[in-house]
This record gives structure tokens, sequence and C-alpha cells, in this order.
């Protein structure tokens, strides 16, 4: 079973003239104790492209020290990273690879390179002996085992490097404020901040390592530039459509006004809809990479922000299709809908069990009668169990690889139409008011059903086509700013009052289940009836303050605030 540790540490450059300040009266430091001197042996781990180390994440066989084993270091924020420990073992273990899936893929983990490091360790304590950080001065040897991407290659860079760095690590989760005044009394003594994030940063770097693959999807530097969009769907024009473009020349160019990209203030090239659109996408395909480790790990709400990125995602490409190929994203969103399904199991129950619950608290003692409350508690744990296991088969299955594989390749090369490279303001207003329109129809559609389950459908159907409406405004805020983050606001209003309504719809599902099961039992169902009735209750009052809710979201005023 690995073990996760949360490292707050920052890293100082040193030479061989450094010496280490006294640093004991330094803001609740009252002693330095010396603690020793110990060698540490660490290979690190990564794909021959290089993909771990282009989102600083790092993987290594470390022995020498008190924690000689595997770590897997995983960034939170700067300066703070997650690193989950395994015990030593010939090869990477599986506990660990597997959180690197999202990222490595089907790719091999290769060893890139080796660091030798003779570690001095002093200890900062408190006037009562508590430790409070710990200082170590690294002499760091660095060299690309034989073998390895690069090792021997003419014009490939020194096969060793050496320096001295200086880390100051918290210990026993103290706040930053320590770290900052022993960083100045550092940088009094003329340490200066390492500008390498990491030491595998650092060796790489100095050993001449290049990537043998593409940059990391996750950043800018995978994409076209800042204006590809536009140029990528210059090259989807054919025909003779294509050749009386090219006959046009500039002239056409001047009479594109709105067309084509712009010009904005101080010169600066204004960004496409290709642009704007492949920004929003990128974003969400970070976000279910990055938190794929997190839902492993069990992380608070990782389920259900990746569930969310995979909606986002999906969305935007029904919403876009002027702009993205629908051809060549349907595919996508097809997985992208059986991904949400799979997480939604869980987040599902987490949802439903909190709502019971709480309605559960609101039952005055002598009306809840029989045990109503373990019945729910066995009801919910039996399917949080079934539900883990099924997220983490599929986070290990092959569909799942299969659709980073193809996310991957998309961020790599979008499929882009001519809508692509005009300018972004028209075209993203144009589909966030498509995506209005259909909300309209289903909204009022559904206020015209008479109340039962037609309607409930009904509302449930306007309550999705909320959140695609919602969405695609999110995306558009770059492109036409606090006009569509108001309208996204409003829209959100709709969604959350139609949400609340399908909640109890389910909610209502799951109480006549529990009554069934309670009353088969010889327990009554009296109790779960009571909060059935409350839901419905509930549910009416919902139905009742959507034609306000409506009315303010969907006057024309917001609407003409978002055409350029």
């Amino acid at each position: 079973m690995a073990d996760t540790v949360r490292e707050i540490e920052r890293k100082y450059e040193a030479d061989d003239d450094t010496r280490l300040p006294d640093l004991a009266g330094v803001d609740r430091v009252g002693t330095v104790v010396e603690a020793g001197t110990e060698d540490l042996d660490a290979v690190y781990y990564d794909t021959s492209g290089g993909r771990l180390a282009a989102d600083g994440i790092t993987l290594r066989r470390r022995t020498g020290g008190k924690d000689a084993g595997w770590h897997l270091k995983l960034p939170v924020a700067p300066g703070v990273r997650d690193e989950v420990r395994a015990p030593l073992s010939d090869t990477p273990p599986a506990e660990l690879t597997a959180l690197v899936r999202s990222r490595v893929l089907d790719g091999e983990l290769i060893a890139l390179v080796r660091l030798r490091t003779r570690r001095t360790v002093r200890v900062l304590q408190d006037t009562a002996g508590t430790p409070l950080a710990e200082v170590a001065e690294d002499v760091v040897s660095a060299h690309r085992p034989d073998g390895a991407v690069g090792a021997g290659k003419a014009g490939a860079g020194p096969a060793e490097a050496h320096w001295r760095e200086i880390e100051v690590e918290l210990l026993g989760g103290e706040g930053a404020g320590l770290l900052d005044e022993v960083g100045r009394v550092l940088a009094a003594a003329g340490v200066r901040p390492a500008s390498a994030a990491s030491k595998l940063e650092r060796a790489l770097a100095e050993t001449g390592w290049g990537r043998g693959g593409a940059a990391s999807p996750l950043t800018r530097s995978g994409e076209r530039g800042a204006h590809g969009a536009g140029e990528a769907a210059g090259k989807a024009k054919s025909g003779a459509k294509g050749k009386r473009k090219a006959k046009s020349g500039a002239k056409s160019k001047s009479k594109s006004k709105g067309k084509g990209k712009g010009v904005g203030k101080g010169g600066k090239q204004e960004p496409t809809a290709g642009d704007v659109v492949l920004s929003y996408a990128r974003e969400q395909v970070r976000v279910i990479i990055e938190l794929d480790p997190a839902v492993r790990r069990d992380l608070p709400d990782a389920v259900h922000r990746m569930r969310v990125a995979t909606r986002r995602l999906r969305s935007a490409f029904r919403s876009y299709t002027t702009v993205l190929d629908r051809a060549a994203t349907r595919p996508i969103g097809v997985e992208l809908q059986w991904l949400a399904a799979e997480l939604g199991v869980e987040r599902d129950r987490e949802v439903l069990t909190a709502r019971l619950r709480a309605g559960m608290a609101e039952v005055p003692g002598t009306l809840r009668l029989g045990p109503v409350d373990a019945r729910l508690r066995i009801w919910s744990e039996r399917r949080r169990v079934g539900a883990r296991d099924q997220v983490l088969a599929v986070l290990d299955g092959p569909r799942y690889l299969s659709l980073l594989k193809t996310l991957h390749a998309f961020l790599a090369e979008p499929p882009l139409r001519k809508a692509a490279g005009r300018s972004a303001p028209e075209v993203v207003a144009k589909a966030v008011l498509k995506d209005y329109r259909r909300l309209a129809g289903r909204v009022e559609a559904a206020l015209e059903e008479p109340t039962g389950q037609e309607r409930d459908e009904a509302l449930h159907g306007a309550r999705k086509a909320a959140k695609r409406t919602r969405y695609a405004a999110e995306a558009a805020r770059p492109a036409l700013g606090g006009a569509a983050k108001k309208f996204a606001k409003r829209t959100k209003r709709v969604q959350q009052l139609l949400g609340d309504h399908q909640d109890s719809v389910v909610a209502r599902g799951t109480l006549r289940e529990l009554a069934t099961q309670a009353q088969r039992a010889g327990e009554g169902g009296f109790t779960f009836g009571l909060l059935y009735g409350r839901e419905e209750a509930l549910a009416a009052d919902r139905e009742r303050a959507l034609p306000d809710v409506w009315k303010k979201a969907s006057r024309r005023k917001h609407r003409a605030a978002l055409r350029p």
C-alpha cells in the first residue's frame, strides 16, 4: 500500500563558497540541531519523450536515507507536492504507474538520469524542541545511465553534471511563514532561489537531455501558436471556393471586416474563434488528465470535477460546430458521455446520500420510526463500494486509455473548420445564442406539459439544455468578456432550479425503494413516505418558481449584450 506525504519546500542554489547562515532565532526557531549526513542514490524514470517531466512530475527509485523506496511526486501548487511512496522493488510498482497512466498512456517508463547526493541535514526546532523545518545541504552528481535517451550521442551535452543546492522543507504541517523568514535570511547571505523546480529538471538540463517526443498537451507549447487556429483553418479551404479566395488576394482581406484575425489595441493580434474554443477545450482535457490520479487516490471532489470537465468538453464540441469539425468530434463526444456516466455512479450516490441525510435530520425524532438511519447508511455504503471499484476498473481499462490517446491526438491536430480563423466575438456569440434558442424551446415546452412524469422528463431536458448554454457562454468569455460572464451566471440560475427539481425526482425514486425494503423487513415505511411527500412539495415549488426565473434570464437585453 502506497503512503502519501505532503511536501512543502523551497530550493536554493549554492556554490563552493556558500556558507549556511545561523538560523537560530528566525521566526519561532529556538535551536538548530545537526542531524548528520546521508548518501542518497536515485534513478529517475520517465518516457523517452519526458511526458512526466513536462508536467512537473517525478518518479524515482531511491536508496539510502530514512525513506528509501519508490517516490512519485505530483505537483499541488508552487513549492507544494504530494509524494506518494511505495516499498523498494526492481521495477516501478503498479500502484504508482497507475497514477501516471493519464500522462504516460501505454508508453514505456525508462531510466533517464541517475542522481547521487551527499546530504547534510539540520533540523530547526522551536524552544520546546518541536521540529519545525529541515534544512538540507546537498552535493549532487548527475549522469545519464548507459542506454538512456541521449546518452553517448554526439552533441548531446556532458554525460555528467555536478552542483550544490539547499532545500528547506516544512515539518509538521506548519505554515509557509517560516519558509518566508528563512528565505529572507538566506537571501541576505547571498543565497539565490533555485532556477530549476527540481533536481531532475536541473539534471536533465545540465546533461544536455532533449525530449524525444512531443510537448505536453496540457501547455500552450503543444498548440500551433497564438494564431495557429486561423492558419489551420485556412488550410481547410478547398475546391473552387479556395481558388477564388486565392485570386482575390489582399483586396479580399481588406474587405473581410470582422471575418478574419483582427488587430486590437496596441497592434496586438486579436484571438480567433479557434484560439478561444481550443483554449477552453485544452483546459478541460488538462483537468481530466490531472484529476486522473486524484480520482484514483479517492481525493475529495475529484470524481465530480473530472465528470464536469468531461461534460464541458463534450458540450463545447456540440456548441461550436462551426469551429470544430463535428464529424471528428462526435465519436470523441460519445466516449466522453460514456466516461461521465461511469464517473456519475459514484458522484450521484454522494449527492443523493447527502440530500437524504439532510432531509432525515429535519424530521423530528417522534416521526423517525424504525431503523431508518441504519437502512440509509447500508443502502449508501453498498453502492459506494461497488461504485468505487467500478471507477477504478474504468480508469484501468482499454476504453479509457483509448479515449486519453484520442484527446492527446485531438489537441495535437485539432479538426478546425473555416470559421476557426475568423474573429472570435461574432462566431462564439452566434454559437451561444443558438444554444439559448434551443434552451428557450425546451423551457417553454416543459411549462406547457401537465404535472406528472412527462413534465418531469421535459424539465430534465431543459436542465441539460441550460447547462449546455451556460458552458458555451463560459467558453466565450475571453471573446465576449463581462456580457458572457453575466449570461452564464443567469443561465446557471435556471440550471440550478431545474437541477434541484431533477434531484427531487431521483430522491423520490430512492425513497420509494427504501420504503419498499423497509416494508418487506417488517420495519414500516412511514418516515420514508414522509420524506417522499416533502420532496414532492419541493418539486412543485420549483415548478412554480420557474416562470419567474426564466423571465429574468431570457430578457432580450441579455442576448443583445452578447452581439459584437
